[in-house]
């Protein structure tokens, strides 16, 4: 399989990983390409991913390629050729940000937009389809247990059946609430009282004016809506956040329709009436938290939402889990004491998620401006064209794991990264 190197002479490590999300089972094909031994543990006996559309920009798609996932990929994802900018209330052209073929010639990957589910699907698939990748599903984690030698999971079923699982690390993938990421930090969720409401419309449904091969940003103040194609182009992808101070931290509830209606009355036309067409929404409240401090101590490490929740306003949050996967394989190699690999890991990751979670703040400050801030926004974007928008971003986009070509790292990253302990 394209990007897979031979397995180490060496014997690989048996890695625990709690949670079998994007960012669980991307490091799972990332441990097993480089010869370890991988048991994903999940709670949910069904894998129905909800939560619409995700975007994966080139530092994230890039990994997926190099996992030899990139055929699938294609068949699913879309490659909008640009964002376009827009006031919410006036329509009025802001600005452009390039993407497509912009985005490959200068980063050599693509940036997709894909259906949160058929993602989960391809990644699911090639686990499924990897020898040293076992799946438990409908296990609750209720303990783990460390010593010098390896950790020992307890594990609960829906039936109240007990068990054990010993592996040499835990890789805790569990998410923005997660029961594993105390023994770290534990500093609590910060609602934001904001909420990103979300939505898929079939193609069919769509008005004429949003059929474009693009994503549409529309700004506003507290408010913005994003919408993109997804499913190859057979839906396409709404999020509207807006302020939401009652839910707290209410996750993946069902929304009022009229309520999102009339916090968007004030919209231009064209966009109100395309809200109007979605007959459910799913909301999320957004919450926020500080990365973890450090991301793994002795064998446990902690990795994606779990270990650093990313803000949506930088489309990051997928891509973040899916770095640290890729890093994580550099750093566990065979024979390495596994607290030391784990260090090196956390302390690679470390500047990276802290930066990005903070332009994501920012972010989320200059999308909601006010009147006054929004003008001189407006005018900044207006002076950027398209190029030098996406140029903003390069050392985002632009990321691969240390020293390498390929998403996955090697031992020579590894040894790299070591290095500045």
């Amino acid at each position: 399989m394209p990007g897979q190197r031979p397995v180490p002479d060496r014997p690989g490590l048996r890695v625990a990983i709690v949670g079998a999300g994007i960012g669980g089972l991307t490091a799972a094909l990332c441990l097993s390409a480089r010869g370890h031994d991988v048991t994903l543990v999940e709670r949910r006996t069904a894998f129905s991913e909800v939560g619409a559309g995700l975007q994966l920009s080139p530092n994230a798609s890039r990994v997926l390629t190099e996992l030899g996932l990139g055929m699938p990929l294609r068949r699913v994802a879309g490659e909008p050729a640009r964002v376009r900018i827009r006031s919410l209330t006036g329509a009025r052209e802001i600005g452009e940000i390039a993407l497509g073929e912009a985005m490959r010639e200068r980063f050599g990957a693509p940036y997709w937009v894909v259906h949160r589910a058929d993602l989960q699907t391809i990644l699911l698939e090639a686990a499924r389809g990897r020898p040293g990748i076992r799946l438990t599903i409908g296990r609750t984690v209720t303990d783990v247990q460390e010593t010098a030698t390896g950790t020992t999971l307890s594990l609960a079923s829906d039936g109240g059946r007990s068990e054990t699982l010993a592996s040499d690390l835990v890789v805790a993938a569990d998410g923005v609430r997660s029961t594993l990421r105390a023994r770290f930090d534990r500093r609590a969720l910060r609602p934001r009282g904001e909420a990103a409401w979300r939505a898929t419309l079939p193609r069919e449904r769509v008005p004429p004016d949003f059929l474009a091969d693009e994503t549409g940003l529309w700004l506003g103040p507290g408010r913005h809506v994003v919408h993109y194609p997804i499913n190859g182009g057979r839906r396409l992808n709404l999020v509207a956040v807006l302020p939401d101070e009652e839910r707290g931290e209410e996750w993946g509830a069902p929304g009022e329709p009229a309520r999102l209606r009339a916090a968007f009355a004030d919209a231009a036309p064209a966009l109100a009436g395309l809200l109007a067409r979605p007959e459910s929404w799913l909301v999320w409240s957004l919450v926020d938290r500080p990365a973890a401090r450090p991301m793994a101590r002795g064998r446990i490490a902690l990795l994606g939402d779990a270990a650093h929740p990313v803000l949506p306003f930088l489309a990051q949050g997928a891509a973040m889990a899916i770095e640290d996967a890729a890093v994580l394989a550099a750093c566990l190699v065979p024979g390495e004491p596994v607290p030391a690999a784990l260090s090196c890991y956390a302390k690679a990751r470390a500047e990276r998620v802290a930066t990005i979670q903070a332009h994501s703040r920012r972010n989320g400050r200059i999308y909601h401006a006010g009147t006054l801030l929004s003008a001189a926004r407006d005018v900044v974007l207006g002076r950027l064209g398209p190029v030098q928008m996406t140029e903003r971003y390069a050392w985002l986009y632009g990321w691969r794991p240390v020293g390498s070509a390929s998403g996955l790292g090697s031992e020579g990253d590894a040894v790299r990264l070591r290095g500045r302990r």
